[in-house]
């Protein structure tokens, strides 16, 4: 009987571990709502390279000496812990005391500042971060931008729009950061599936 009885436990055990997850990660949120939002963001910032990554080489299975860049995930990890993380958390904020709920179209107004703001804003940090860390100098930079930025930009008006207009409306102000965190990754993935 005893046996039966610990996996009885060890059941429960595992059935509750997601609520115990939850229950803390919302702990974390009351009382270091900037520190676990960069959490979060760093840790799937650098999930959604790593899987890109592994879908990109599978894609490619020819080519079996691919190897994973390691650099990729850390840096996607420190982009995401110092910027996204934060910005967000402070940018939502922002948009909440701004442009508050009773204003008529409130909606449409917080994402249209979304889209023509900070979409644009945070799509040019990232690069030059992204930049950065890989150690171009500022040539490269420039050359990479004017290369990438618009066409990124049109891409990420036509996939975020329906997600931020989802986020902004209907996902409450504590976990934005985490589901737009949460689109990214799959965001990312799929970007690797087309090859890009």
């Amino acid at each position: 009987m005893a046996p039966a009885a610990s996996k009885l436990r060890a059941r429960e055990g595992l059935g509750a571990l997601p609520q115990r997850a939850l229950a803390q990660y919302l702990r974390l949120l009351r009382l270091y709502p900037v520190f676990t939002k960069a959490a979060t963001s760093g840790i799937l910032s650098a999930l959604g390279n790593f899987l890109a990554q592994m879908i990109e080489k599978k894609r490619e299975k020819g080519n079996c000496s691919q190897k994973l860049d390691v650099g990729g995930p850390l840096r996607y990890a420190i982009y995401g812990f110092f910027f996204t993380g934060p910005l967000s958390h402070f940018f939502y904020l922002f948009m909440e005391r701004w442009i508050p709920s009773e204003v008529p179209l409130a909606g449409v107004k917080r994402l249209l500042l979304d889209r023509l703001l900070f979409a644009p804003a945070l799509l040019l940090l990232f690069l030059l971060i992204m930049s950065f860390l890989e150690g171009k100098d500022a040539a490269a930079v420039a050359v990479q931008i004017r290369r990438r930025f618009w066409p990124a930009l049109r891409v990420n008006w036509q996939v975020w729009t329906p997600a931020q207009f989802v986020n902004i409306n209907y996902v409450p102000l504590q976990f934005r950061v985490l589901f737009a965190n949460l689109v990214s990754l799959f965001w990312y993935m799929y970007l690797a599936s087309l090859g890009k």
